[in-house]
């Protein structure tokens, strides 16, 4: 992966030298050329002006430093990106914070907020398309945690905890704590510095590069060698005991648990059942996506934290409590099928969350338990009670629920009975064949449920067209087809 990353820094880097070098030779080149203004959003359905057009992002690095006490953020954000328009100006994501200034490859550029999220940046010349730039954004605040009806009410982004943070992004909780084209479909490398009091401790993504020591204060600096969607970037702060290992099939393994829950056997077989998820579904889904995996468990009784559940936090699951096997096995899944391949849309979130749900029965049968068959028939002659305010189980369209159904139980639970009724359909060697191909073809990067329906088609070489309507596209409880 790494190898991977520094090839792809090493042809930027030669890009920009040739763009320079271009531009020395023949400085009228540019005359003429129509610098227009990136897209305010990436017109997701959902979230229209999340994300940004006019760019992509090669990768991040968030340096930041907090003080507990007040939940106040000193921050500088610097993004490397290629124009793929000639720009103007373009946006970048970045909720209600105090920005102090923004430079674009050195140069002091001028900015304004429009909303509560944009920021406008426009540089002292224009950006050529496919011409490699450095974005630096200094700024500084206290995140606001977001809540709504899409999680529930409960908090979200950047939250606070009794003795640091805790970040968990998913949907659009990115911006809160950094600028960012915060859309799964621009996935960038990210290495996040945060500096602490001493005696906190920050558990981030992928590897700890870094621990230098100040007089009153520890930085932690992680770095992820995998493209990573911005929701799936995490930093907990606070005070945990960490544990280091190797799985057999040699992936290094972290996990971190909240110090006041470090004795509950529960911590320690969290870390045998991530060992032992990650070596196995290796071997039933193709070689694992990163290079790093583990958890955070994070103490439940800390308000106001109040996770649902667990979040797949690309190679660190972040956990609200000690998880049972079932929850690591669902999110461990989730790193093949919701962090190695991200929905494209938001309502493509049943790709992920369904994958992840179908893991979690599927390896439970394969460990002594019920059947995927029966776990899922199960839910579908009696499913849960939804929570209050909620559509019922059957009320929502799957594959389109609405964005503040996005995350509704049903999505996922549902999402998972509709890939074990295709299981059921089509057999086990073409189920296989096509979890398979469906990871190889969009491993680091996003697809959408379009996607999957037509690779179905083309592996299993019938119309599916019928099954997926009733299934996904429908607001009904589908016949019974078991």
């Amino acid at each position: 992966m790494a190898m991977f990353r520094s090839a792809r820094r090493l042809s930027l880097a030669v890009a920009a030298v040739g763009a320079v070098t271009l531009g020395l030779l023949a400085p009228v080149a540019a005359a003429g050329v129509r610098y227009e203004p990136g897209a305010p959003g990436l017109g997701d359905p959902y979230f229209p002006y999340l994300g940004n057009g006019g760019y992509d992002v090669e990768d991040y690095y968030v340096k930041i430093a907090y003080e507990p006490d007040t939940g106040a953020l000193t921050a500088t954000t610097t993004v490397n990106a290629t124009a793929t328009q000639d720009l103007s100006r373009f946006d970048l994501d970045l909720y209600k914070m105090n920005v102090r200034s923004v430079q674009v490859d050195g140069e002091a550029a001028s900015f304004a907020r429009t909303g509560e999220r944009e920021l406008e940046i426009t540089p002292r010349g224009g950006l050529r398309k496919q011409s490699t730039f450095t974005v630096v954004v200094r700024y500084d605040g206290v995140p606001e945690t977001l809540r709504g009806p899409i999680k529930s009410d409960q908090p979200y982004g950047f939250v606070r905890t009794a003795d640091g943070a805790t970040i968990v992004s998913q949907p659009d909780g990115a911006s809160t704590w950094f600028p960012s084209n915060d859309h799964p479909r621009d996935k960038a490398y990210f290495t996040v510095e945060t500096t602490v009091p001493q005696g906190l401790q920050v558990i981030g993504n992928g590897r700890l590069v870094k621990q230098p020591r100040g007089e009153r204060t520890d930085t932690f600096v992680w770095t992820e060698d995998s493209p990573m969607a911005t929701y799936l970037v995490t930093s907990s702060i606070g005070r945990f005991d960490t544990t280091t290992s190797t799985t057999r099939e040699g992936i290094s393994q972290l996990d971190a648990i909240d110090s006041g829950i470090a004795s509950d056997p529960a911590a320690a077989r969290t870390r045998a059942w991530t060992k032992a998820a990650t070596d196995e579904m290796s071997g039933l889904f193709g070689p694992y996506p990163f290079d790093t995996t583990g958890s955070i468990i994070e103490h439940n009784n800390v308000p106001p934290l109040n996770l649902e559940d667990a979040l797949g936090t690309q190679t660190r699951p972040t956990y609200q409590s000690p998880p049972d096997e079932a929850d690591v096995a669902r999110e461990i899944g989730y790193q093949w099928f919701g962090a190695g391949v991200s929905p494209g849309r938001w309502s493509d979130t049943w790709l992920s969350e369904g994958f992840a749900v179908w893991v979690e029965k599927f390896w439970a049968e394969r460990h002594g338990g019920q059947s995927a068959q029966e776990a899922f028939k199960q839910i579908y002659d009696d499913p849960p009670p939804m929570p209050p305010g909620r559509p019922g189980f059957w009320d929502i369209a799957v594959a389109d629920p609405s964005r503040d159904q996005m995350l509704h139980p049903a999505v996922a639970l549902r999402g998972g009975m509709a890939l074990q009724a295709l299981r059921h359909m089509i057999g086990e060697s073409r189920c296989t064949e096509l979890t398979r191909a469906w990871l190889s073809r969009n491993q680091y990067s996003t697809a959408t449920t379009e996607d999957f329906e037509a690779l179905a088609e083309q592996i299993t070489g019938r119309d599916l067209g019928d099954f997926f309507k009733v299934w996904l596209h429908t607001a009904a409880k589908p016949p019974a087809r078991w």
